[in-house]
């Protein structure tokens, strides 16, 4: 999934923010400075003026392009676009005041002199918003390959690593449209190669987060390439204007980019999505901790070790992260794995589906009906070995909805279609867990419901997905 911004003021909530506790430092430096009042927010004629002025500066937040490009912008051009911006949130709070007739020359001065200081301030603030929002971006960079051709790639690849304003990707590799000696570009810091059959699948097995094809007008378009990229859930960005389906524009270097993937989101719905992880993510948290109380001394006598199981997964774009549970296996079970394969019963070497797994902590016990009933059973068929990806959610590893993460192995085994599952941050729960769990051994079945996830995504779907997922705990229904 990519991200789409609708509104560029309500992308940049972190610069409104700024904006607002600025302008509100500006007024009571001007308040202390002007009246030797040190806590203006209890003079009624100040507060008005304030809310007045802050109104003001909203509504020049939606109306003006203070915040188009402004993670691209040096600090002259900042300043210069926050002293409009304050003259605009000037102009309308004197309109204001100039209608109602409630203003006089102290109040005009007072927003005059507050405006000086707001430009002052809010240069710096969002000159160091900006330094926070690099340095973050240094951890969490987009990874993208490079598609061109072999006499447009030093152009295009200088173009990038030249413009100063792009600083939140990296380059993983590049690939050529036409044949190229390797030896030639022996001088840049990234592989060089053909695409072909094998680079494609290359690719689907990387960590990449976006492709970036700068066509050249004199080759045709890889469509079928971009095709297969798009049915692996990356998102594509290209240059040719006859392309279809494309969402977004935007400028790198010199290149007039289009963007397209399969499916986009506002950044509102992200943040909204992100928000209820982390309330979900650190309740669950608590919860886990509780559960550890009981859980983990039943763990430690049947099977002496650690409470926690830690296993690489692959995430979203194939980023790889650590996923926690509780054990419920015992220690040796990866290494059994192998000579249980026989007994699989999944239609897919994809997933791994047996009855009554024998690496289940106290499996060797069984009821009344010979079904096995150790505390590894009991804390699986309650999904209580699930609640440490609480962790992993407020990490931001994970999300509460999302597709589940592969291992290494399976991902490794991925067909180009199958990547499309990881586009999106794997969940703790999802289509497939509440359309059947266990029950469902056709691989291709849960990549079909995952893609459906991903291409209807929306908040109230997630909605959907937790609730029927209470009512499958509840029932038991599916459990492993």
């Amino acid at each position: 999934m990519q991200t789409r911004s609708d509104q560029e003021w309500v992308k940049h909530w972190d610069f409104m923010l700024v904006d607002i506790l600025c302008l509100q430092l500006a007024l009571v430096m001007v308040s202390i400075l002007r009246q030797n009042v040190f806590y203006p927010y209890n003079h009624p004629a100040l507060v008005h003026l304030y809310i007045v002025v802050s109104i003001c500066q909203i509504a020049a937040m939606m109306f003006s392009a203070s915040y188009f490009n402004i993670v691209r912008r040096n600090v002259i051009q900042e300043l210069w676009c926050v002293f409009k911006f304050a003259v605009m949130t000037a102009l309308l709070t004197l309109l204001y005041f100039f209608v109602t007739k409630t203003t006089d020359t102290a109040s005009r001065l007072q927003i005059g002199t507050a405006m000086v200081f707001f430009v002052i301030l809010d240069t710096i603030g969002r000159t160091l918003n900006k330094s926070r929002i690099f340095d973050a971006n240094k951890e969490h960079k987009r990874t993208i390959v490079l598609i061109t051709s072999a006499p447009n790639l030093r152009k295009t690849y200088d173009s990038i690593y030249t413009d100063t304003t792009i600083r939140n990707f990296t380059l993983a590799q590049v690939f050529t449209l036409d044949e190229v000696n390797p030896a030639d570009f022996a001088d840049l810091p990234v592989t060089v190669s053909h695409l072909d059959d094998h680079a494609i699948d290359v690719i689907n097995h990387m960590y990449v987060d976006e492709v970036l094809v700068v066509q050249p007008d004199d080759m045709p378009m890889p469509k079928k390439a971009i095709d297969i990229f798009m049915n692996m859930g990356i998102t594509v960005n290209y240059t040719n204007s006859f392309m279809e389906n494309f969402t977004e524009i935007h400028r790198i270097g010199y290149l007039d980019i289009l963007t397209s993937s399969v499916k986009f989101v506002s950044p509102f719905d992200l943040s909204i999505k992100r928000l209820f992880d982390i309330i979900g993510g650190f309740i669950g948290c608590i919860f886990t901790c509780i559960l550890y109380i009981f859980i983990a001394p039943a763990i430690k006598i049947k099977s002496p070790g650690p409470v926690f199981f830690k296993q690489e997964r692959i995430g979203r774009n194939g980023k790889i992260f650590k996923m926690y549970k509780f054990r419920s296996m015992y220690l040796d079970a990866e290494q059994r794995k192998a000579e249980l394969e026989k007994m699989n019963k999944a239609s897919s070497d994809l997933i791994f589906k047996i009855d009554d797994d024998p690496r289940i902590i106290g499996s060797e016990k069984k009821d009344k009906n010979g079904k096995p009933k150790g505390i590894g059973n009991f804390i699986r068929k309650t999904s209580l070995d699930e609640f440490p990806q609480f962790f992993n959610v407020l990490k931001g590893d994970m999300s509460l909805v999302g597709t589940r993460p592969p291992t290494k192995d399976e991902w490794n085994k991925y067909s180009l279609t199958h990547r499309i599952r990881m586009s999106t941050r794997p969940g703790i729960t999802g289509m497939w867990q509440v359309s059947g769990r266990s029950k469902i051994t056709d691989f291709e079945k849960i990549v079909a419901l995952d893609r459906y996830y991903i291409e209807h995504w929306s908040l109230g779907l997630d909605l959907s997905i937790l609730f029927k997922t209470a009512l499958v705990l509840l029932k038991h229904d599916g459990a492993v």
